[in-house]
């Protein structure tokens, strides 16, 4: 039996509760930056990093969605940074959920697929907070984050 498999037997006997997003996190607007001085806080767009800034809009781990254009393309983030309006920011409660769990639970839905828009690719709040997601506590989903942080690591190494 698999530790993972361990932690489920010993904390989920009877499975795993569902939460709304907005149940377990908030999502907040990005906003411009071009009044700010240059610094080393990144800026992050639906893109990635856009610029350098002195001043942060968060500075706990987050997971930034973007709002417009590369929809596809969600980033961790677990240092200060500010997002313009293309992205989108969490305010995680990592007494329920850990940031990380978020995010690998995130890209694996595929979030492209609730695109709101015909021409360029668009999400919203509303639609992103009807999300369902699993909530097991809290040492089940640091181990699942350990493996996909492993997986991820050797995957890199092979590319």
């Amino acid at each position: 039996m698999s530790r993972l498999e361990e932690l489920i037997v010993e904390f989920c006997p009877d499975g795993v509760e569902f939460k709304r997003l907005c149940n377990v996190l908030t999502i907040r607007n990005g906003k411009d930056y071009k009044g700010f001085d240059v610094g080393d806080i990144p800026v992050y767009g639906s893109g990635g990093i856009i610029a350098y800034v002195d001043q942060s809009a968060y500075d706990k781990p987050s997971v930034l969605i973007p709002r417009k254009g590369s929809i596809d393309k969600l980033y961790y983030v677990d240092m200060p940074f500010w997002t313009v309006d293309t992205i989108f920011y969490t305010e995680i409660n990592n007494e329920i959920i850990e940031p990380k769990f978020v995010f690998y639970f995130l890209e694996a839905q595929h979030i492209e697929r609730l695109n709101t828009a015909g021409g360029v690719p668009s999400l919203t709040q509303a639609v992103l907070n009807k999300i369902f997601i699993p909530l097991p506590p809290l040492p089940i989903q640091r181990e699942i984050v350990r493996i996909l942080d492993n997986f991820t690591e050797l995957t890199a190494e092979l590319t």
